[in-house]
């Protein structure tokens, strides 16, 4: 069974906490998903991905 947990920061804003991406350990991978729709699928990426991501999003270095 894959256990899914959103993020402790999740809830602020104006939308109720509605916009949410949710994360799950896989065998070898991460999972994300739209927790608003879960069952339409998920996307997959290595440990070593999302670390940068997460890292990049705390120093606010995204770019659009």
């Amino acid at each position: 069974m894959i256990t899914w947990r959103k993020s402790s920061h999740s809830g602020g804003g104006g939308s109720g906490g509605q916009e949410c991406v949710e994360v799950a350990r896989l065998p070898g991978y991460i999972g994300l998903r739209d927790s608003k729709d879960p069952h339409s699928g998920h996307l997959t990426v290595s440990a070593t991905t999302f670390a940068a991501l997460v890292a990049r999003v705390k120093r606010d270095k995204l770019t659009p």
